[in-house]
């Protein structure tokens, strides 16, 4: 399933925060439940969803909501009183457990900055939301190939995921680029799989950068067997995608996303 193809998928799940915690210096866990993510598919892998969050004051419908945030979706939620109460931003499943309907959301906090951050930072118990379900982006279509994961902090959820996830038998590298080492989780990785951290220097650059250096210095056999999945900074993405094109790897076996872009406050 590519991203594209993810889109496609539909169904809005109402919850509710029942507990948070700091991981980390600059993640924040928040776990939500309610009876609708008891039949929430599991997509595994990079399973992301549109999380919607009240800001402002005042109740929310969020029956009102659409159930699919393709182009028809995002023109009804515009178009509706709900923009002016309902921020949406992407974000990854980091655990689901459909037995007790919980799931795990792991942000990243960095004090005040942007909106869903600073959110989970403040997050009670009882706090409502909604998810919109998206899929997920990555798929082990040749399982066979070297898989080539890269991103920075914004796609460690993503890429712990996929790493979880990926057959026991599978044989890769993933390059994850943190602000601190303290960041780093626990890497469910199969046995042929190198986790490398990269901690990035303060003043070194925007975020994103080191982790493409990296993977421009990644030696490249065989690229026509090769799968590469990039994630995080917009210009990590696709930066990273050119490099891998000119190295020779074939388009179609380069999934990439752009989360967010330095500079922007829509986080």
């Amino acid at each position: 399933m590519s991203f594209k193809e993810a889109a496609k998928q539909r169904g809005l799940y109402l919850a509710r925060v029942v507990r948070s915690q700091r991981l980390s210096p600059g993640f924040v866990r928040v776990t939500v439940a309610g009876q609708d993510l008891e039949r929430l598919p599991r997509h595994g892998y990079d399973q992301w969803f549109r999380l919607c969050l009240p800001i402002g004051a005042g109740t929310v419908d969020w029956s009102a909501l659409p159930d699919q945030f393709g182009l028809s979706g995002y023109l009804k939620f515009k178009s509706s009183g709900l923009a002016k109460r309902v921020a949406v931003r992407n974000y990854t499943v980091r655990q689901h457990r459909p037995e007790a309907g919980e799931l795990d959301i792991d942000f990243v906090a960095h004090g005040d900055r942007g909106l869903a951050g600073p959110w989970a930072q403040r997050a009670q118990p009882g706090d409502q939301l909604a998810l919109i379900d998206q899929g997920r982006g990555f798929s082990p279509t040749a399982p066979d190939d070297f898989h080539l994961l890269v991103g920075d902090e914004s796609a460690q959820p993503a890429i712990l995921g996929i790493l979880r996830d990926l057959p026991r038998s599978a044989r890769g590298l993933a390059l994850i680029e943190l602000p601190q080492a303290a960041d780093a989780q626990p890497a469910e990785a199969p046995e042929g799989f190198e986790v490398r951290w990269i901690v990035r220097s303060p003043g070194s650059g925007q975020p994103g950068q080191a982790a493409l250096a990296e993977l421009r210095e990644v030696a490249l056999e065989r690229p026509e067997a090769v799968t590469a999945y990039l994630a995080g900074e917009q210009a990590l993405a696709s930066g990273g995608r050119r490099h891998l094109v000119a190295a020779g790897l074939p388009k179609s076996k380069i999934e990439f996303v752009g989360y967010w872009r330095a500079g922007s406050a829509s986080a």
